[in-house]
């Protein structure tokens, strides 16, 4: 009752905000209805890791996906909303932002539960001028309040959908989506580029505040409001970058479907925004990227925004070096957890966390790991996956559970000035660190069923590997052990696949037939 009458309270006093019919740029309509697996009766069809050395975070993994599936869920009754999701469990909404990065691990039991439809919910609820609210009811799909309205930047969240279409579409190698989302992503890129861009400036990037970041109470200046309902136009270094991302995903999505003409100008814009990033972003003497203010001036705050640019792919090799050093300074980013989402040397900086002002968050750490990796900083990039996977079961190992964010300082969840921790059972975003890094970087395994194709970075001696994982329709086994002396994979495949060894910066590759091969290298 409670929840029911809080839904008239909002439809009273925010009509703006009632349901209405919404998502005309996507084709589906219809919930369809499908069952809701469990735990129990999947575990079983689940990749299987191999970690001898580290066995205690394979049981982190399976207790992650044990929560993950408690959080599957089914639309409320005559709720607009088309497809099972993925819930953060945090309260009676669902998020954008979170449910991005959930999509992420969850994706590794698509052939079980296909999360990347979680995006179903929010493209159905698309408004008419192409804009996607970032916070939206459970009950009824309305957009909720803390979205804020049109005119300002709260109601947007950092613009990944493409990415994290294109991150599942790697794994299943199915395509078949983008034919209907494709409509809705570019209508929202227009609305980006109309109400985000800041146009009336001499750096002409993106600008966001804060909420809309997904930062919440970052100290980065939060762009004040002007009066007239708009907020000053900063250029922020996460959500320009992030379009940088979007641009690219967007021209393969339409080289996919063979739009060259609009491949060709997505990936036009990439290179010019980026080349604005650099032009204005960039400091060559403190080596890192910052905020610029409506007249180009450098915001200097080092926060774990500025690192987004190695994702986006538009750094070099000394840009990169430096921005490394950051990562690496234990008076900076290095601390007892990793990644701060502020630098221990900051004003403000929090060793208990408090939110984003030192907290070390899920979505943040896998954005710095893949452009580590994208970068190809590979080992680093699995030193860091290790550091924080240890983090997290430190604080398992006391809790028997996964925390929202994350004390900087100490093995403990994050907490606020008040002495509260933040939320337990969080998976969450909080499930990238067992399952997506597990498997990507501390076990190297990156599978792309697009192409059949399996890369396996050898990194370890002790026997390790991964049973029943999905590459596109091929099911495939893989393990690494030492045998006599010798170095021996056994590998089972479903299907005919490609299997690259990446070892010692060299790498040589196999074909498996159906069946069982032995590979001594």
């Amino acid at each position: 009752m409670k929840h029911i009458a809080f839904l008239f309270f909002l439809t009273i006093c925010f009509p703006s905000i009632a349901q209405t019919e919404r998502g005309k740029y996507f084709k589906k309509k219809k919930y369809d209805h499908k069952p809701i697996p469990t735990f129990q009766e999947s575990k079983k069809q689940l990749p299987i890791p191999i970690l001898d050395d580290n066995p205690e975070w394979v049981d982190m993994y399976w207790k992650t996906w044990e929560i993950a599936f408690s959080n599957f869920k089914r639309p409320p009754q005559n709720s607009p909303f088309v497809s099972n999701f993925i819930d953060e469990a945090f309260n009676e909404l669902i998020f954008q932002w979170d449910t991005h990065f959930m999509i992420m691990f969850a994706r590794y039991g698509h052939d079980i539960f296909p999360a990347i439809e979680s995006h179903d919910n929010f493209y159905c609820r698309q408004h008419d001028d192409g804009l996607i609210w970032r916070v939206i009811a459970e009950a009824d799909g309305s957009d909720h309040w803390w979205g804020g309205g049109k005119n300002f930047s709260r109601t947007i969240n950092p613009p990944v959908f493409s990415w994290v279409e294109m991150k599942n579409y790697e794994l299943t190698g199915d395509d078949s989506r983008f034919k209907i989302i494709f409509p809705v992503l570019e209508k929202y890129v227009d609305w980006l580029e109309k109400h985000r861009l800041s146009i009336n400036t001499p750096h002409q990037l993106y600008w966001t505040n804060g909420q809309a970041s997904g930062m919440d109470n970052t100290p980065r200046d939060n762009g004040r409001p002007d009066g007239h309902n708009s907020f000053s136009p900063v250029g922020w270094i996460d959500i320009s970058s992030q379009m940088v991302m979007n641009y690219h995903d967007l021209s393969n999505i339409c080289s996919i479907l063979n739009y060259k003409n609009k491949a060709k100008e997505y990936k036009r814009k990439a290179k010019k925004l980026g080349n604005k990033i650099n032009k204005w972003c960039w400091n060559e003497e403190d080596g890192i990227y910052y905020d610029v203010d409506p007249k180009g001036k450098q915001q200097k705050i080092k926060t774990i925004a500025s690192f987004w640019p190695m994702l986006a792919g538009i750094t070099s090799p000394k840009q990169n070096e430096k921005l490394i050093k950051h990562l690496q300074n234990p008076n900076e980013f290095w601390r007892k957890n990793i990644f701060p989402s502020l630098s221990a040397d900051e004003e403000g900086y929090s060793s208990f966390g408090n939110y984003w002002k030192g907290a070390i968050w899920a979505p943040t750490n896998y954005m710095v790991i893949k452009g580590l990796e994208k970068t190809n900083n590979e080992k680093f990039a699995t030193q860091c996956a290790e550091k924080y996977l240890n983090g997290l079961y430190q604080v398992f190992k006391e809790t028997g559970t996964l925390w929202e964010c994350y004390a900087p300082d100490s093995f403990s969840p994050a907490s606020f000035k008040n002495g509260n921790q933040v939320r337990k059972d969080f998976v969450g975003w909080t499930g990238i660190g067992p399952v997506a890094l597990l498997i990507e970087n501390v076990l190297g395994i990156r599978v792309n069923g697009k192409t059949s194709e399996i890369e396996w970075i050898l990194n370890r001696k002790s026997k390790h590997g991964i049973k029943n994982i999905h590459c596109g329709n091929t099911i495939v086994s893989l393990i690494h052990e030492i045998k006599d002396g010798k170095s021996i994979i056994t590998a089972t495949s479903s299907n005919d696949v490609k299997l690259k060894i990446v070892q010692n910066q060299k790498s040589k590759s196999y074909y498996l037939s159906k069946g069982e091969t032995i590979i001594e290298l």
